[in-house]
């Protein structure tokens, strides 16, 4: 009998009494109901079995005709993803067909009422968990892909986790207040987005970099403790951790130094890793200079589960026969690598394929030294005297079965090569602790960077960042040393300023960054100084803020977690887009909605616009 298709389909008395992860076998012998998916189905003797799915699980359905010849032939016209309802009692399983992979295994629902809500197409893929298809068919039909097991669970650990951020801030008193996302257009390092009014023409809203500006001023307000869990646009470049708009977990608080948020961001990451992975991690975490990490780990961010720690040869090397580093020694140029740790027996192919990711990381070559019982050799041994090499031995502790690696370049790149050679080595000889989890804070930053497009200094991070207190002279030192030369340049001593600021890094990803700032208007206009923003600029961007400065600012500072990424690395996940439910692609695109779209002509006018 076909079930009629053009009748109005409702529940009619068919919601479900339990959800599909939930029946056991103390529900034997009960009479439920479920609602849900067609998750597969199969045909065995005359007997039909589906698995019916929803997001808390799968249960198995029998519909067998000599039990109910009606429901059976309703049954027949079942198709995956066919939305249904079905009612009947709770069996055991036979012995040996019970299915330990699933919290049902043990049971079934032996059908007795079936009610097709809603037909479905053949998707475009199977929800399954391990599929092999392409990411921008994932996005296009990404309601099918949020139905993957995988994708759902991804999203249950985000919300647990931003309950739990929820939890945990409001145990220490801090409140939880919404900040505009239509505000003034600031400049904050990246490009805005920007939103035309049509009330006053020609004139644009900006949708939030961040909430930064909004947060001082509440604490200039009394909020001494504020968070948000909000979102922040940015129109930059992407790359696969990184989207037009992300979540940020925002937190600023008044009357306070860099220790202070020190202990509250790691109670935070502790209890996270405590509930949702349930690892006790210790407290507190290491720190480490920014110049430390740099010339260490060639990195802002270093993954610490692996040595390969990076060493300056330069001074030890200097003076050899070897022309390659001798030429570079000369050009300013130093001699760096690191001490890859009994792998001796590397083929001469695996050091070929090593130089080539040398190249790759930005390496013009690689010069290699096997530590042996006779002491180092290389095919550029004779180019070293006896102490030359024995220091080089020394210098990089190596011992018989150990491999020294070497590379010249300019000092303001070899570090981030060597970072970067090093990872990849790292992950080559599979040196990298999976199970371990490094956790650590990487502080004292330089306060700007130079630009050279730009041809000045900007901010390292964004110009509220508070410099230390005894780099503020750095700063006067700068502005005399730009009027004295009508102009900036790289040598100024503004370079060696440092910043109050700081980032939290775990196994070689920043997940949280922040700063103390500056509170002081005469101190932030100097500093806009620096950046090259005018006393005009600065009035008409931040005006409202240097205003709100004069009626008695509070030191105050704050820490922003990325949610995405901290989601990401919770979940295993290779992408923030596997846990964000609607992502753009590395375009800014959205691929299900066709966003951006056009827009009519109508709304442009309205709006008082043209388009170019």
């Amino acid at each position: 009998m076909k079930q009629e298709m053009n009748e109005t389909k409702t529940l009619r008395g068919k919601k479900r009494s339990h959800t599909c992860g939930e029946l056991r076998a103390k529900n034997v012998n009960k009479i439920v109901t479920l609602n849900g998916w067609v998750d597969g189905r199969r045909d065995l003797g005359g007997v039909i079995f589906i698995d019916l799915r929803d997001r808390y699980g799968k249960t198995q359905v029998v519909f067998a005709p000599q039990h109910n010849q009606q429901v059976y032939q309703i049954a027949k016209q079942l198709r995956s993803e066919d939305v249904i309802a079905v009612s009947g009692k709770v069996e055991r399983r036979p012995d040996g067909t019970e299915n330990k992979s699933l919290p049902t295994g043990e049971v079934e629902v032996l059908a007795d009422d079936l009610l097709i809500l809603n037909e479905s197409e053949t998707p475009p893929f199977p929800i399954e968990d391990e599929i092999e298809t392409s990411e921008d068919l994932r996005l296009k039909y990404r309601y099918l892909d949020l139905r993957r097991r995988q994708m759902q669970e991804n999203l249950v650990i985000r919300h647990k986790m931003a309950q739990l951020v929820r939890r945990y801030l409001d145990s220490l008193e801090f409140l939880e207040i919404e900040t505009p996302f239509l505000m003034k257009s600031t400049p904050e390092g990246a490009r805005d987005y920007l939103v035309p009014s049509r009330l006053h023409h020609g004139k644009f809203y900006a949708l939030p970099q961040s909430p930064q500006t909004y947060k001082q001023i509440l604490m200039v307000s009394g909020y001494d403790k504020y968070f948000q869990i909000v979102k922040c646009f940015r129109d930059e470049d992407l790359r696969a951790d990184r989207q037009p708009e992300f979540t940020q977990i925002d937190i600023e608080m008044s009357f306070i130094v860099e220790e202070d948020i020190y202990e509250m961001a790691e109670g935070l990451v502790k209890n996270l890793f405590k509930e949702v992975k349930g690892i006790d991690i210790q407290t507190p975490f290491p720190r480490m200079s920014y110049d430390q990490a740099m010339t260490r780990y060639g990195s802002d961010k270093p993954d610490l589960r692996f040595g390969l720690e990076i060493q300056d040869a330069t001074e030890i090397v200097k003076g050899s026969q070897f022309k390659v580093f001798e030429t570079a020694i000369q050009n300013g140029n130093l001699v760096c690598g690191f001490n890859l740790k009994k792998h001796a027996g590397v083929s001469r192919k695996q050091i070929d394929e090593l130089t080539e990711v040398a190249k790759s990381s930005g390496a013009s070559g690689l010069v290699y030294f096997k530590s042996t019982g006779e002491g180092l050799e290389s095919p550029v041994s004779k180019h070293f005297s006896a102490e030359q090499l024995s220091n080089l031995r020394k210098m990089f502790e190596a011992h018989d079965g150990d491999l020294i690696l070497l590379i010249t370049q300019q000092q303001r790149q070899i570090f981030q090569t060597l970072g970067q050679f090093r990872l990849e080595t790292a992950k080559k000889f599979d040196l990298i602790d999976q199970k371990k989890n490094s956790l650590l804070w990487v502080t004292d930053f330089p306060l700007v960077e130079w630009s050279e497009d730009e041809r000045r200094f900007v901010a390292m991070h964004h110009p509220f960042t508070s410099p230390r207190d005894e780099d503020v002279r750095i700063l006067d030192e700068a502005l005399n040393q730009s009027k004295t030369k009508k102009r900036w340049t790289q040598d100024n001593p503004l370079g060696s300023a440092r910043a109050r600021a700081y980032d939290l890094v775990w196994n070689g990803n920043e997940i949280a960054g922040g700063s103390i700032r500056i509170f002081h208007p005469e101190l932030q206009s100097k500093m806009f100084k620096c950046l090259g923003i005018s006393e005009e600029e600065a009035e008409k961007k931040f005006g409202f803020l240097l205003e709100a400065f004069k009626y008695g600012a509070p030191p105050h500072g704050g820490i922003a977690f990325g949610f995405d990424r901290l989601v990401m690395l919770f979940t295993g996940s290779k992408s923030i887009r596997d846990v964000i439910a609607f992502p753009k692609t590395a375009s800014a695109v959205s691929l299900m909605d066709d966003a951006p779209g056009d827009v009519s002509r109508e709304q442009l006018m309205e709006l008082h616009l043209k388009i170019i």
